[in-house]
């Protein structure tokens, strides 16, 4: 297959239950739309049957690929494998419960096609979007943990942490090739990397529904993410996140020709 317009990785671990579903979703819209689009599941070194559900797939649809993690390596890493893999010449990323349904994309390609670096969507920029709220206590959380993030890392976005995002390919491998965080915590890491190296970052408002069965514990996670945060600002410190070094990997077929935008 030549190169397509666009990328869509799904990170998974132990999704028997739904990957189906995701699937099915996944690629009714990329038929139904006529996307010039592949479509890549990352498996997470799952335990259960993800893998044998996507290579079964596979068999009736060429543009799926199935990508395998060396073991259980985390979200973070996941994403990174996929996007650095990917050919498309936008790549994105989706949760494999599809939070934010997958025809939303085009409110990202949409972002990119109008000057954008990267795209990210947005829960809380218009909350009447949101089709299922969360939990009260989960909310807070998850407000508190993004407060703390923006204020820790100078990030000016309302929601950093929404599992579904955009990038021109170019800055992709840059930005994944100078990641460091491999959990949790790799989104704020990400949008950093992207700020640092003035790239333009957009916010978009999209839909999305709470699922119950979310593995997140904001309580766990939130403070494993808060060690991240430190990481991160040390990582920066101690300069990691030079563009120089993601640079002079970045592979010939387009060059990554310095900061994409001032």
């Amino acid at each position: 297959m030549s190169q397509p317009r666009l990328s869509i990785v799904i990170p998974a671990y132990n999704e028997s239950a739904r990957i189906e579903n995701t699937l099915a979703r996944v690629m009714h819209c990329v038929y139904a739309r006529n996307w010039d689009a592949e479509v890549m599941v990352v498996n997470d070194g799952s335990s259960d049957d993800t893998a044998a559900i996507v290579e079964r797939w596979m068999l009736d649809h060429p543009r799926l690929r199935l990508i395998q993690n060396p073991g259980n390596k985390g979200k973070g890493f996941s994403v990174r494998n996929g996007l650095l893999q990917a050919a498309g010449e936008i790549v994105m990323f989706t949760d494999a419960d599809l939070s934010s349904p997958i025809e939303e994309a085009e409110l990202l390609i949409a972002a990119i096609d109008k000057g954008a670096d990267v795209a990210i969507g947005s829960r809380w920029l218009d909350p009447a979007k949101q089709t299922t709220h969360q939990p009260l206590y989960r909310r807070f959380f998850g407000r508190c943990f993004n407060a703390v993030t923006r204020l820790a890392m100078g990030l000016p976005f309302k929601d950093t942490q929404c599992g579904f995002k955009a990038f021109r390919w170019p800055a992709a491998q840059v930005i994944f090739r100078l990641q460091r965080i491999e959990r949790w915590g790799f989104d704020p890491e990400i949008l950093f990397i992207a700020r640092k190296l003035k790239m333009k970052v957009v916010e978009v408002p999209v839909s999305w529904g709470h699922d119950e069965r979310s593995r997140i514990s904001y309580l766990k996670d939130g403070m494993k993410m808060l060690e991240e945060i430190l990481e991160i600002r040390k990582n920066y410190l101690l300069g990691r996140y030079d563009e120089a070094i993601a640079k002079k990997s970045v592979p010939a077929r387009e060059t990554f020709t310095g900061k994409v935008r001032s």
